[in-house]
Formats: structure tokens, sequence, C-alpha cells
């Protein structure tokens, strides 16, 4: 592949870096008329993707020597992923090879296998509903995640239009969530479905730029994904009243093109949420936490009973917890299988210690 459609491929986010990577990726290729085709995936099922080359739209699978590679290399593809494909007989499209992405943002489950997400985007649409879906500490969870992939986030405060807070109200709110998240995280709060919405959003929308739109199920992510298309692509649901989540109407993850030249990903709301960082990254999105420590009585200071932090006499609580508990996931994902094992043992000896201590006092009252 000698030639890559530039002024073609731009508007579906390929980029000059991307452009290389393609070439390095298509040098094993002949240059004849079986060259692969470049082109980006749009959705990803079970067993197919889709594929776009900013005109046709195809269905796809991946060819078992990359299917075995990426295993090797314990990822898996994504929605945003470029990819060459090439026509088999009869007429079968099969992905067989992958560009090496520029970004990649990967979570983590309950047993700590890595999962990718999207990759190839620039910008990550945090959406947090102002109803009951408003909630700092899932939101710090999503920037731990998004910084942890390199990636710029930008928090949007939807449903403006059925919250009903007053203006007084609205910026209390705006402050406190400024406060905790600090400076360096913009923060919009937008009625999801009128089109003032996108105008708010214009920065993040440049020709050839992507965005992926991420939030709990009920947020108002798909809501968005429509207003910014200016059309009905994504199905969007109703939200349970106690608590305003959502049903899951989006399923998977998809890309869609924006009038203006941008690309958007919407993608369903995410039943575990375990960031895929380091301490470093979680130390980044709770920077106050860090400068605080510097003036606690202790340079050990684990900010959680020792005297004199500054940490415990200043942080909000709830902010705290949340740093703690993020600090021991990223600090589990570090361990061999052994350290692993000696802190579960540790955890033991702690509570069967909790327990004898608990039936002494029940012996001596």
């Amino acid at each position: 592949m000698a030639f890559i459609d530039h002024e073609r491929l731009h508007p579906l986010g390929l980029t000059p870096a991307l452009a290389r990577a393609a070439l390095e990726a298509a040098a094993p290729f002949p240059s004849d008329a079986a060259a692969p085709r470049l082109m980006r995936v749009t959705e990803i099922h079970r067993e197919t993707l889709r594929l776009s080359d900013s005109g046709d739209e195809l269905g796809a699978r991946i060819a078992p020597r990359l299917m075995r590679e990426l295993l090797d290399a314990d990822t898996a593809l994504a929605v945003g992923d470029w990819v060459l494909a090439q026509h088999e007989p009869p007429d079968a499209l099969w992905v067989q090879a992958r560009v090496a992405p520029q970004t990649h943002l990967v979570r983590r489950d309950a047993d700590g296998r890595r999962h990718p997400v999207v990759s190839n985007v620039d910008t990550v649409l945090l959406v947090m509903g102002l109803d009951d879906d408003f909630n700092p500490r899932r939101l710090e969870r999503y920037l731990t995640l998004v910084l942890g992939s390199g990636l710029l986030p930008v928090v949007v405060l939807t449903k403006l239009d059925v919250a009903g807070l007053a203006a007084p109200e609205l910026e209390s709110r705006l402050s406190q969530l400024r406060g905790r998240i600090g400076p360096q995280v913009d923060v919009l709060a937008v009625d999801g479905t009128s089109p003032a919405a996108a105008l708010a959003l214009s920065p993040y929308l440049r020709a050839g730029q992507t965005l992926a739109v991420m939030g709990s199920s009920g947020a108002g992510k798909s809501t968005l994904t429509n207003t910014l298309m200016g059309r009905l692509v994504q199905d969007t649901g109703a939200v349970r009243e106690h608590d305003s989540r959502g049903k899951h109407t989006t399923t998977s993850r998809s890309l869609h093109r924006l009038p203006g030249g941008a690309c958007v990903i919407d993608t369903p709301g995410l039943r575990a949420l375990r960031p895929d960082a380091d301490e470093s990254t979680v130390s980044s999105v709770f920077a106050d936490i860090e400068a605080l420590a510097a003036q606690c009585r202790f340079r050990d200071c684990a900010h959680h009973d020792e005297p004199g932090c500054a940490v415990r006499r200043t942080v909000d609580a709830d902010r705290l917890r949340n740093y703690h508990k993020l600090l021991r996931e990223a600090r589990r994902d570090t361990m061999s299988v052994l350290e692993r094992q000696r802190q579960v043992a540790v955890w033991k000896a702690r509570g069967r210690a909790g327990r004898e201590r608990l039936k002494e006092k029940r012996g001596a009252g």
C-alpha cells in the first residue's frame, strides 16, 4: 500500500502519525490490486466487525492469524482502531493487520483482566446527569481511567433541562465539583437535547478529531450523541425514577461521523469500572492530596489515623476514601501472584484477630 488517500480518510480521523503507522503495517503486503484497504473499525460484535473507509461501510471478520497475535499480546481490537482488510473469495472481507493505535483506552474487570474500550480517541466526554446520577466518586474513577490512557477528559453535566436546579444551586454544585476534581479538567453543564450543547462542545469537535462519550447508563450519552449528529442515530430510553439509572439502551460501542467533520464513539454504561492505572495516575487525579501530604507531621503518612495528618484535616472524607480505594486497586494490579497471596493472608489474619478481640470483649462483659 504505497498510497493513502489522506483527503478521503481525514474526516474519519486519520492523522499523519496514523498514516505512517499504516504504511509500516502494510509493508509486508503486495502493492498490486490485491493490496489491503485501510479502514476504521466502527462497530464490534461477537464474531464480526463493521469497517468504514469514509465511503463504504462493510462487515468483516478477523483473520485467525491476527486473532492469535492479539491474544498473545493480551489485547484485542476496539472501536476506533485502524486496520488493513482484504477481500478473499468468494466475497468475504478479512482484517489482516491492526495499525498500531496512537491512544488505547483500557479498563480492568473484577479479576484484573484488561478489556479494550476505544482506540485512537483525542477527547473523552465524561457524561454525568445533574439529577440523581450526580456522583463525584464515580466521576473520579472515570477520570483515573481516562488520564491513565493519556487522553483529554471533559466533564459534561447533562439534564440541565430536567434537574430543575435554580441558578444558585447549580453554581454551588459546579463549584463543589470543580473544587473536588481541580481546575485542570473542563466542566460544562448542558441540556443534552439542545443544539446549544453542540455549540458549547465545538472546541472539541474539529474536523479529524475523535471523541468518545462515556458515563453511566441513563446519564444522557446517546441523547447527547444524537444532538451532536443533528439526527437520531442512537436509541434512548427512560430512566428509573428512584435513582435516575438507565436500562442499557446502548448495548455496544459505535463510531459516527459528525456533520462538522469530527467522529464520536458512543459507549454503553460500564457495569464494572476499574481503571487500568498506576499509582502516579491516581496521584494526578488527586493532586490536592499529594500537595497536602508535604504538610503532614510524618513523611510516610498514609493519611489513615496518623496524628498531625494535614490531608485528613483538609480533604473531604468521601474523596479521601475514594483515593485510598483507587490507590489499593492500582497497587494490587502491579503485584505478582505471590504478593497478592501474601496480602490476602495478611487481611485474613487481621480479620481473625479482630473477631478474637470482639469475642474477648463480649466475654468480659
